[in-house]
């Protein structure tokens, strides 16, 4: 097998972390990411190989040890993994699927905290309460003037992904938002 070349790239907003009254920013650390695409005939051999079942129906995720698969679409996913390569998994699948590495597109911010939703709602159109989006839901969304991806990771904690061209925009907006929602 060839060899791949890995573009080595400091993280975009490493260590910025921002906290107003009930809700906190922080930059994550940096993941592994693919943006995953397969017909409905081979989602089980892209699952068996990820080691985790991929979610078939809107808004919900999967997770697994350090890995999460986030359904975007009928046929898309966007996988993370905080510890390997979910690429390096996918070559070995045979049946029909796209698998492309995303990682040094795209970086992630936690919002957390009892204004997280209202931080998030400043700029997101989304129905944010828990029965309209539970613990585990995730779409793919506007913050303002950029596209995100969010997951709901507790009862006030979400993670947002935007590409990292995005991503001073995204945290500065956020960092507004947030000391508006803790006026």
């Amino acid at each position: 097998m060839a060899e791949r070349a890995q573009a080595v790239r400091d993280p975009a907003q490493a260590g910025r972390e921002f906290s107003a009254k009930g809700v906190k920013l922080a930059t994550l650390a940096p993941a592994h990411r693919i943006s995953l695409r397969a017909p409905a005939e081979s989602v089980a051999a892209v699952s068996k190989a990820l080691g985790l079942t991929l979610p078939k129906k809107p808004k919900t995720s999967a997770r697994k040890g350090s890995q999460t698969a986030l359904w975007l679409g009928p046929d898309e996913w966007l996988v993370i993994d905080e510890a390997n390569d979910p690429l390096e998994a996918c070559a070995s699948v045979e049946a029909l699927h796209s698998a492309v590495g995303i990682s040094h597109r795209n970086m992630a911010i936690s919002v957390t905290g009892a204004g997280a939703a209202n931080t998030l709602n400043a700029g997101c159109p989304q129905d944010l309460s828990l029965a309209a989006f539970p613990v585990g839901a995730c779409s793919r969304t506007i913050l303002g003037k950029a596209e995100i991806v969010l997951l709901r990771t507790g009862e006030d904690a979400f993670r947002v992904e935007c590409w990292r061209s995005f991503s001073d925009y995204v945290f500065t907006f956020l960092t507004e938002a947030a000391r508006d929602a803790a006026a």
